[in-house]
């Protein structure tokens, strides 16, 4: 178990399906019967083919989506719709272009009403341990794509939520890029001691960072196995080279293969 993991879940996800009405008014089913706990200040990653309903979960935990069955409780209560306990952090970093770092970051603690001056003062505390002091001031367009989604996971943070919901949010970086932004993921993680789920398509991304990969089916989506990671913590990219690690990775992509081909067949 990692540091800072609570025995406690957080997260209880109960029996969740979701269908969608097709325009034919046929049903698609996208979730079928998804049962999971998460424990409090744990890393879970969501692996699985495109389209098994990964990032389609991920909204209903954070109350964008509702469920056609099933509850979602995080503390025990039942989401019905977003809240101050949730941040989501999507693949596009969707800050507004107009506002500084510090602007962006502050922001949703601005709209909560909160005084400028103890908002500026929480979001330096984020920037900073995003790694991105001296650049308070800068514009969207003057950052690196990579320092974008610094500036993102920071806005979600500053917050103060109890869980940070990621949905592919290194997808649009260089591969060298990515593997960076992994670490500083890691160390944003250990350091705010929050409760992380992250949905990706990268399975190595997922042993890296987790302490536990859950493997989706096909459409509809389900719970296929829950994969225990027990590399040891503080972690650095070295590990990857490691036997335990390339059998872990190898262990998960088996699960999946097939699915994964004939999701990618033209």
């Amino acid at each position: 178990m990692a540091q800072g993991v609570r025995d406690e879940h957080i997260l209880e996800i109960e029996n969740i399906g979701k269908s969608f009405m097709r325009q034919d008014k046929s049903e698609l089913v996208a979730l079928d019967d998804i049962n999971l706990q998460i424990k409090q200040g744990s890393f879970t990653s969501i692996v699985g083919a495109s389209g098994s309903g990964k990032s389609t979960l991920l909204r209903i935990i954070d109350g964008l989506l509702t469920p056609s069955q099933g509850t979602v409780k995080v503390n025990r209560q039942v989401v019905t719709k977003p809240g101050k306990d949730r941040a989501v952090v999507f693949q596009n970093d969707s800050l507004l272009p107009w506002k500084t770092v510090i602007q962006n970051v502050a922001y949703g603690l601005t709209l909560s009403g909160m005084k400028w001056r103890d908002a500026a003062k929480i979001a330096q505390g984020f920037i900073d341990l995003a790694g991105l002091s001296g650049f308070e001031n800068q514009f969207p367009h003057q950052l690196s794509g990579g320092m974008r989604q610094r500036v993102n996971v920071a806005r979600g943070l500053a917050v103060d939520p109890d869980i940070l919901l990621l949905d592919e949010p290194f997808a649009a970086l260089d591969s060298q890029t990515r593997e960076i932004m992994q670490t500083e993921l890691l160390r944003i993680w250990q350091q705010s001691g929050k409760t992380v789920v992250l949905i990706t398509h990268q399975i190595d991304e997922a042993v890296f960072l987790s302490d536990e990969v859950v493997v989706f089916s096909a459409r509809p989506g389900t719970v296929r196995e829950r994969i225990p990671i027990s590399l040891p913590r503080p972690r650095d990219l070295n590990i990857k080279r490691s036997m335990e690690f390339v059998g872990l990775v190898d262990q998960i992509w088996k699960l999946i293969e097939d699915e994964v081909k004939a999701a990618t067949k033209l």
